[in-house]
């Protein structure tokens, strides 16, 4: 049985989502999980934890600015643990672009981090415009239409491949 820290870092909340279905799919493995966001982890022991995964949602083209503090800060902690990270963004509803080895904010990420995680994975995430303010909306907007996504206004509309998700959570799950 495992001691699980499952950390996220979201803007709308798609990503904790997906952290809660890998945090039920691991508890059904018979780990303890416990769920935090990147602020939380910040008063949380990493020591404490077997396994330790790290989710992070994409806005404007980048992964928030405290999830590179934050891994800086942990890298040591994370590498000694049996760890993986996922991104969560728009551009892996295209089939093309829905790997680790194939996405842009994956290549990116693992680029500019000093963690080399031990599993990776990637899943599209949601697009919510009645919830966005007013440039959000109009930003997102354009750039799903510069990339052919949907762009009307008043729809929101679900990326994710929730199998995918629970493949990744019980390989997670299985290490």
């Amino acid at each position: 049985m495992s001691n699980t820290l499952v950390i996220y870092s979201t803007v709308d909340g798609q990503t904790k989502a997906i952290c809660e279905q890998v945090k039920n799919i691991n508890q059904q493995f018979g780990a303890t999980v416990t769920l935090a966001s990147l602020d939380e982890a910040e008063s949380i022991g990493l020591a404490q934890f077997d396994k330790i995964l790290v989710a992070a949602s994409i806005r404007y083209g980048k992964h928030r600015p405290e999830l590179y503090q934050f891994i800086n800060r942990h890298h040591a902690v994370l590498s000694a643990k049996t760890n993986a990270f996922l991104s969560v963004n728009v551009v892996a509803r295209k089939p093309e672009k829905n790997t680790p080895e194939t996405n842009p904010y994956m290549k990116k990420f693992l680029a500019l981090s000093l963690w080399q995680p031990q599993q990776l994975g990637v899943f599209a995430g949601k697009i919510d415009y009645p919830k966005y303010r007013l440039f959000d909306k109009t930003m997102i907007r354009f750039i799903m239409w510069m990339t052919k996504g949907p762009t009307d206004t008043s729809g929101t509309f679900e990326f994710t491949n929730w199998t995918q998700v629970d493949e990744f959570a019980r390989s997670f799950a299985e290490r």
